[in-house]
């Protein structure tokens, strides 16, 4: 119970600010705004910044520089055609684009459940899977290297995390293999073949999208399946991983 109110107390924060956001992003001289209002691109204002600190997608070791990093507002709609106000942090190279393509599903009504920063979960992944967020930001390195992650760069957007899980098999030092599903909870769906919602599939149009403007999907990949994933290739995020890290 206790939990559960502490969800809900950051739930409503995050509206506050996310409305607090809009009003401001629609002012700001600094700002690039699209012609319709629920859609805009921030610079890291220094409320956001603070709360990025604090919800830890900003972490203490993060190198990346915030002036490279901005905020969108786009609006989204769920399944059952309720409209919402969404937010997101990302690299400023793939701003526009990635605001050009959430404003195109939001046209079509391609139903995105939940958009809210990571800070709302504290930045951890596991939990914010399961409850289905879709989101970019959130500082890391790669596990045992000095190179940044695409989402720790802001350059990977992950679309419906519940219900397009990573899943791969992974070796053990004693010859058995361990199964990997993240979100845990997602068991349900790794069968590609079923019909469920929010389901991203090759050839539909937020693939198509993301595609178009030179994103690879990670429901492509053969070694693992990563179906809620979108990035920018290697050889763009190398040089910011290694600019970044001198």
């Amino acid at each position: 119970m206790i939990a559960d109110k502490r969800v809900l107390a950051a739930v409503l924060l995050a509206s506050a600010l996310i409305f607090m956001g809009l009003t401001v992003c629609a002012k700001s001289k600094e700002t690039t705004v699209s012609k319709r209002e629920g859609f805009c691109i921030q610079e890291i204002s220094d409320e956001l910044f603070e709360r990025m600190k604090g919800g830890n997608t900003y972490k203490e070791d993060c190198i990346v520089p915030r002036e490279d990093l901005r905020y969108l507002l786009a609006l989204h709609v769920d399944k059952d055609g309720n409209t919402h106000q969404g937010e997101m942090v990302v690299h400023k190279l793939i701003a526009e684009d990635v605001l050009e393509i959430l404003e195109k599903l939001y046209d079509a009504g391609y139903p995105i459940e939940r958009m809210v920063l990571p800070d709302n979960y504290m930045a951890d992944d596991e939990t914010m899977m399961r409850d289905n967020n879709s989101s970019a930001f959130n500082f890391r390195f790669i596990s045992h290297t000095s190179r940044i992650s695409k989402h720790g760069l802001g350059m990977a957007v992950d679309i419906n995390t519940l219900y397009n899980p990573y899943h791969k098999f992974v070796k053990n030092d004693d010859g058995s293999t361990t199964e990997v599903i993240e979100p845990a909870t997602a068991k349900p769906y790794l069968d590609r073949t079923k019909k469920f919602d929010y389901k991203i599939e090759k050839g539909d149009l937020c693939y198509t999208l993301f595609a178009e403007k030179g994103f690879e999907w990670g429901g492509d990949w053969t070694d693992r399946k990563d179906y809620q994933h979108f990035e920018l290739p290697s050889n763009i995020t190398e040089k910011y991983s290694a600019m970044y890290s001198k």
